[in-house]
């Protein structure tokens, strides 16, 4: 460590001794004019030129050489240094160039190149490294009198690139800044504003971007750095300040998407103020693959919040569909908020929305209750909660079930290759290997896979023949000796290689109809005697329907079945049927629980505003759930006791009530 500094001390030394002596130097008054060199000298240079416009650079050196060395300290002197130094950086001798060019920039005779020379110089350090070096080269080249504007802007677009290279974000922007000003291209001129905008956007912190919002110099990216700070307020929960900078943004940025987007946060801000108690908003998938799971949830949340059912209430429902979507779900929670004034919103539902949704709820402020098994949504903000059987919830509880109850330890992970499949087979390789367990195989698959021939092949070792070359040749070998004695059989089966079963469960994260085509293809490719093992979406009559005898033995984690007979569950069951005419399910308790604590928070306890909502919320010590007392725990979710079920003989029961049978795949 004292090694390190000591170099870092010295480098930075050396860089402020050297940037020292290069900024004094610029301020030396040159002593003497340049002698006037005859005529066959410029004649001789105006053919050495010809040379180098020939190729003849080495040739060309040379002369050069002598003719300086002939005629030293004059303005054909002058020009051939010139020329000498724009030879060795063309042919990469950079040092050399460099070297050149300061000879003309320190000498105490006046050169017309001085200018260029500083600008050579500085590229040359440039392509050798020495950055520092460079960047403080051009600010004595910025000091020389009656520089040109066209030199001048040379001269800053290279600091602008040597700023850049070092990563002073701040200089860079300054650079910018000039550039952008004195750039009579256009299109040269949006390119360096492109750079700009992205330095603003990406990198600067909050006291730079306060810096170039405030000063006019920036005006060309002051919008952008105006709305970036309103969105950081905005993240931050200072809507003050988030508004006041958004102003500024909509007012630089007038006639831009920036003002538009700026408005559309004002806006969002204002609505803040704007609450309407008895309204609650809701964002579902209510179109597409999981439209069917919404009205379930839509039916049990519209009971508890006394919109159906004997009990009514004045509470309303706003309702937009999340289309599946995370950018339509932001745009739902925007238009609950401003059009609606909702008081809470109720989802996402989808693991790829719920994000969405509980980032823009908590960003403005609005309850959000999560339908979503996705981890680590409420550590969103402290607006954000769920009621929901987690994933890490399932997945700890399975994991403890399989290897502490049930024995196990070599598992294997199937799963589909989309955020459900992803997140749950995670959480449950990371629980395994928390536990001892060993996960000794694991396969991905298409979301939209129906024949799983495949994936299971390449699960258990007989995809890729190649892989088990050896032993596929011996069995082979065997088969045409057993061939030779029956002579029925012309060429090899596919199957000659047996599967590699060596875990004692298969973990498949996956719906009821993904689990009836996959597991009579297990059986179908051998793989006999192993525990399925899934999640609650597998609590379905569909499972028993699809998977038949194939799924006996599979064990899933969920909720605790309703005993429909104390509490709010005798109420509930009875007043769903009366009301739809149906019995309800989980996904209709589910959306029932939600609606039945929003009315008792605004309802029943006169809670107006977002803010007291959010603080009763988070302090619910019991809560008389369908399924039993429940409460909200640190992580602002609602609890929920757990247990694993089984299938057993074709029915779904709790695996503590049964001697769970091995799964029968035959």
């Amino acid at each position: 460590m004292r090694s390190c500094y000591a170099k870092n001390l010295i480098r930075f030394t050396a860089v402020a001794i050297c940037t020292s002596l290069l900024i004094s130097c610029s301020t030396a008054p040159k002593k003497v004019p340049p002698a006037t060199a005859p005529g066959n000298a410029k004649k001789e240079l105006s053919q050495i030129q010809i040379d180098m416009a020939a190729g003849g650079d080495k040739k060309a050196l040379n002369r050069l050489k002598a003719l300086i060395t002939k005629h030293p300290r004059s303005d054909v002197a002058d020009d051939a240094t010139m020329l000498m130094a724009q030879i060795y950086f063309k042919n990469a001798k950079y040092d050399s160039a460099y070297k050149s060019y300061m000879s003309l920039v320190d000498s105490d005779v006046f050169s017309t190149n001085e200018a260029n020379a500083v600008l050579g110089a500085a590229q040359s350090l440039h392509k050798m490294g020495r950055l520092e070096e460079s960047l403080a080269l051009t600010i004595r080249g910025l000091k020389i009198p009656g520089l040109t504007d066209s030199r001048r802007l040379d001269l800053f677009k290279h600091r602008y690139l040597v700023s850049a290279t070092l990563g002073d974000r701040m200089d860079a922007l300054k650079s910018l800044a000039y550039i952008h000003a004195k750039e009579k291209s256009e299109q040269t001129r949006v390119s360096y504003r492109t750079r700009a905008q992205e330095i603003v956007i990406r990198y600067l912190n909050e006291k730079d971007l306060a810096e170039v919002a405030g000063k006019e110099e920036y005006g060309f990216v002051q919008s952008q750095a105006a709305f970036r700070l309103g969105l950081i307020k905005l993240q931050q929960k200072d809507y003050d300040d988030a508004r006041r900078w958004f102003r500024q943004a909509a007012q630089s940025g007038a006639g831009t998407p920036i003002q538009a987007q700026s408005d559309r946060y004002i806006e969002q801000i204002e609505s803040r103020r704007r609450v309407d108690p008895y309204t609650v908003g809701a964002v579902l998938p209510l179109t597409g693959k999981y439209a069917a799971v919404s009205e379930r949830i839509l039916k049990g949340l519209e009971l508890g919040l006394g919109i159906r059912g004997r009990s009514k209430t004045s509470l309303k429902l706003a309702l937009v569909d999340s289309d599946g979507s995370p950018s339509s779900a932001t745009q739902a929670v925007e238009r609950l908020v401003v059009e609606d004034s909702v008081i809470a919103i109720v989802g996402s539902l989808l693991s790829r929305t719920s994000e969405a949704v509980a980032l823009k709820a908590d960003e403005l402020g609005v309850p959000s209750i999560a339908l979503s098994q996705k981890a680590g949504l409420t550590r969103i903000g402290e607006f954000v909660f769920r009621n929901a059987v987690t994933s890490e919830m399932q997945v700890e509880e399975l994991a403890r079930i399989a290897m502490d109850e049930m024995g196990l330890k070599r598992f294997a992970i199937l799963y589909p290759n989309d955020a459900y499949g992803i997140e749950f087979s995670n959480l449950f390789w990371t629980a395994v290997r928390n536990r001892g367990g060993q996960i000794t195989a694991a396969q991905i698959y298409s979301p939209s896979e129906t024949d799983f021939r495949a994936p299971i092949k390449r699960l258990t070792g007989t995809y890729y023949v190649e892989d088990r070359k050896s032993e596929y040749q011996i069995r082979l070998k065997n088969w045409f000796k057993a061939q030779g004695k029956i002579g029925t059989r012309q060429s090899p089966p596919d199957d000659l290689l047996p599967p590699v079963v060596d875990f004692e469960a298969l973990f498949i994260p996956d719906s009821p109809k993904a689990i009836g085509q996959i597991a009579p293809m297990l059986a179908y490719q051998g793989v006999h005697g192993v525990r399925m093992l899934g999640s609650n979406i597998w609590n379905s009559s569909e499972l028993i329907r699809r998977g038949q005898k194939n799924v006996e033995g599979a064990v899933f984690i969920d909720r605790k079945p309703t005993t429909k007979d104390g509490g709010m569950a005798r109420a509930f069951y009875a007043e769903f049927r009366q009301v739809y005419g149906v019995e309800p399910g989980e996904f209709e308790i589910q959306g029932y629980e939600v609606g039945r604590l929003l009315r008792d928070a605004i309802v029943e306890n006169g809670q107006r505003s977002r803010m007291g909502l959010s603080a009763q919320l988070s302090k619910l010590s019991g809560f008389d759930g369908v399924t039993g007392m429940m409460k909200m725990n640190a992580q602002r979710e609602l609890t929920h006791p757990l247990m694993a079920f089984t299938v057993q003989e074709g029915s779904i029961v709790p695996l503590s009530n049964q001697t769970p049978k091995p799964a029968q795949t035959k």
